[in-house]
């Protein structure tokens, strides 16, 4: 599998230096009644519903062949985050759905004309599809922006079966269409999924409120500079947490986890659960037991997790968000009446995908240093006090001494096909998560002896710490490194290369 590949040159075992790896055998598939099905889907322009049709991946049909694109609107709401009697909160969605989940099976097609209905320019980014290039939806690299008004029609095949983030990004401009709720996700069914009785995604977002329950103001400098937009109130699928999610006794669960967050990074514990994780990043991987029950939740950051609710009715446990004395995120129950457990397969792996190369050749790679500077700071003996940034405040952060702007030239070019090892030194302030367009890597171990046993987009740098990465340039195009933490991705911290 291509998730259990390692170096050719080095014929050592892998260590799991971060997780625990526990190996099932496969459970059988089955039709999943989750909690969106394509009738769902197909019932309003909120759903994304999409008409499938024959293609290969990422090649459009003939234009004679294509049906209408589903209209799909982002425009102003309203959506209650605080208990009544505060008022609801004017915020912007997709469509009705305040996070909407569009769901396809794998070679199914995306054909979207999305409007815009707010005041902003948009363009929504597919976060962790291996895309087209010019469906990518960075706005002033890959599209012109969406006008307000205007629209832009999204047409792609998927490559991979996964779990994906639907996110604005338009150069300079991501963090307040984020920050005012237009988020989604996609998720590509595999032609032989493992067998559960519910498949449920939940997409976590906050929210920046006032005491009155409206969104504070964006463009602050100072949040750009540090940690960025924390918000104050947590949404799991745009409803109060802790969200109640019940299923028969003796159910297995898949469980899609994905964190929308414009900055919020977390860790996330799973009391009273056995749950194993099955994918990272949309991609398969050997299925493991998280190390203490927890998970790393960076902006950009997705799990897929397997786990079976207790044959007998009552509590089974929760999602706890490691906030503070800690903050529940998600209940689990089971009731109403036994499934039967007779012949039910151990927990095991998704199958792999195969459309991931099986080895990375790292002796022949083109290999580029990043080093990551900018921000303020923190005073660390005044915890959570503000440091002014006295610079300029459209080019905050840099990458090898550049901010990225619309204009920049790529950093480098490669011929597709070409193994690439990006080692990035992170010398802010502050942990960085940066995503891979585009593309999935290998985060290779610091000795560059091995690499773990997932693929991933999206990686966290802890400050003062490097990474390195190795990935295959397989996507022609012009594809962004860019920070997930949108307040910094607006102030200058991204960088891009070409593939030939």
């Amino acid at each position: 599998m291509a998730g259990r590949a390692r170096p050719v040159y080095n014929a050592g075992p892998i260590s799991r230096t971060t997780q625990a790896a526990m190996r099932k055998p496969d459970p059988t598939a089955q039709p999943e009644p989750g909690s969106f099905s394509r009738r769902d889907l197909l019932a309003g322009s909120a759903a994304l519903a999409l008409l499938p049709r024959a293609a290969a991946a990422q090649a459009p049909a003939a234009k004679a062949a294509a049906p209408e694109p589903t209209p799909l609107k982002a425009a102003p709401a309203k959506l209650r985050l605080k208990p009544e009697p505060a008022p609801e909160t004017a915020v912007w969605r997709l469509g009705e759905d305040a996070a909407p989940i569009l769901r396809i099976k794998l070679g199914e097609p995306v054909r979207l004309r999305v409007e815009n209905g707010t005041d902003k320019p948009l363009s929504l980014h597919w976060h962790g599809v291996r895309i087209r290039n010019a469906m990518d939806g960075v706005g002033g690299v890959t599209q012109a922006p969406i006008g307000p008004g205007e629209g832009f029609t999204y047409e792609f095949t998927p490559p991979d079966a996964g779990s994906f983030l639907i996110r604005p990004l338009v150069v300079g401009g991501s963090s307040e269409p984020s920050g005012r709720g237009l988020a989604g996700m996609l998720i590509v069914e595999e032609t032989a999924p493992p067998a559960v009785d519910r498949d449920i995604a939940l997409l976590l977002q906050d929210w920046r409120l006032d005491e009155a329950g409206a969104l504070q103001p964006f463009g602050q400098v100072a949040f750009a500079a540090a940690a960025g937009r924390l918000g104050s109130v947590v949404t799991l699928n745009g409803q109060p947490i802790p969200l109640d999610l019940q299923a028969r006794p003796g159910s297995r669960l898949r469980l899609r986890l994905a964190n929308a967050c414009n900055a919020r990074s977390l860790r996330i514990r799973f009391d009273r659960l056995k749950a194993y994780v099955a994918a990272v990043d949309g991609q398969p991987t050997d299925t493991f037991e998280p190390l203490k029950a927890t998970l790393p939740f960076a902006p950009g950051t997705r799990y897929d997790l397997l786990l079976d609710l207790p044959p007998q009715a009552g509590p089974a446990g929760a999602i706890t968000a490691l906030i503070g004395q800690g903050l529940p995120l998600a209940t689990l129950a089971a009731s109403g009446e036994p499934l039967a457990q007779t012949g039910r397969a151990a927990i095991g792996s998704i199958p792999e995908n195969k459309r991931l190369p099986a080895e990375i050749r790292l002796q022949s790679a083109l290999r580029r240093e990043l080093v990551l500077t900018g921000g303020v700071r923190p005073d660390k003996t005044k915890p959570g006090a503000e440091t002014p940034y006295p610079g300029d405040p459209t080019r905050v952060w840099q990458i090898n001494g550049a901010s990225g702007t619309a204009g920049t030239a790529p950093l480098f070019s490669v011929k597709r096909g070409q193994v690439v090892v990006l080692a990035i030194r992170n010398d802010t302030g502050f942990i960085q998560s940066l995503h891979l367009h585009g593309h999935v890597f290998r985060l290779l171990h610091q000795l560059d002896d091995g690499w773990e046993p997932y693929w991933l987009d999206t990686v966290q740098i802890p400050e003062g710490r490097s990474a390195q990465i190795a990935f295959v340039a397989d996507n022609p195009g012009r594809w962004l490194l860019s920070a997930t933490v949108l307040e910094r991705f607006d102030t200058g911290l991204w960088t891009s290369f070409e593939v030939t």
